[in-house]
């Protein structure tokens, strides 16, 4: 316990300053994103099945579309550069420079030494959410993934089904690796779909009910060749818990659609982080 001092209040009625601009990002081309997708071609679906994960790939300069099938349904999304998987979906960059949640027109940034565009979001079906009373919003990077070491830790039991074991079963069928090589690639997602916030009281991390109903999507432009994997969450909604075989669980859907002929001219894949390394020496 501590004491305040004297200028307590002087001291916390310093303005806060954003730490990274969101003016001097590199912008999308939305305008150009937004009419090649109008009339893409579906070239392949994915169903995901409820408290299970299917990796997919997709080309750059294509689309990929996660639906909800049947119902409400939270997914952890984990990406990788396809050719190149040390390069992955930075959460915490993307989270600083984008916000606690993304929507359109935000991005998804890749780990150092990389740090460039791996996503952009072109479309989001419940963009009309917002900030509930609660300070809750859609589509999360704030959260890890659930898994089965914190359950272990705060439920003294062993779940099966939590993402990070979906997910990492789900790259070892697409790659060969073996379940150990797969589990170090699996990484911090982004929590499709998932409505969420912090107390203001004390900072807690919160979940409430996802507002996603049948038919609500994110879709996403591949800015570079992509490895994804997609886990739908054994929580459901994830309106009560997120490891759970007792929650009412529904199917996802990844579409891949890629763009006719010339709609996407002029556009190509941003180059990696053009910083060389060494430190400033």
């Amino acid at each position: 316990m501590s004491k305040a001092p004297p200028d307590a209040a002087a001291r916390r009625a310093v303005r806060p300053v954003i730490c990274y601009p969101p003016e001097n990002l590199p912008l999308p081309d939305m305008h150009l994103y937004t009419a090649a997708r109008r009339d893409a071609e579906v070239i392949s679906r994915i169903i995901v099945p409820p408290r299970g994960a299917r990796c997919f790939r997709v080309p750059a300069g294509c689309f990929f579309r996660i639906s909800c099938v049947d119902g409400p349904q939270v997914g952890d999304l984990d990406l990788w550069n396809a050719a190149d998987m040390r390069e992955r979906f930075y959460s915490g960059k993307t989270r600083a420079l984008h916000g606690t949640h993304v929507s359109q027109g935000d991005r998804l940034w890749s780990s150092f030494p990389f740090l460039r565009p791996m996503a952009t979001v072109v479309a989001d079906t419940l963009a009309w959410y917002g900030t509930d009373e609660h300070g809750a919003r859609v589509h999360d990077v704030i959260g890890t993934r659930c898994d089965p070491y914190t359950q272990r830790l705060l439920g003294g039991d062993d779940y099966h089904h939590c993402c990070h074991s979906n997910l990492t079963r789900a790259l070892a069928a697409e790659t060969g690796m073996t379940i150990r090589e797969a589990e170090a690639h699996v990484h911090d997602v982004l929590n499709v779909f998932m409505c969420t916030g912090f107390t203001p009281d004390s900072g807690r991390y919160f979940m409430k009910a996802s507002p996603a109903r049948a038919g609500d999507y994110l879709e996403f432009l591949a800015e570079i060749d992509l490895l994804g994997a997609l886990s739908a969450c054994p929580g459901g909604d994830c309106g009560a818990e997120h490891s759970s075989d007792k929650a009412r669980c529904h199917p996802l859907m990844v579409e891949i659609r890629r763009p006719r002929e010339g709609a996407m001219k002029g556009w190509a894949p941003p180059p990696p982080n053009p910083y060389a390394g060494g430190h400033g020496t």
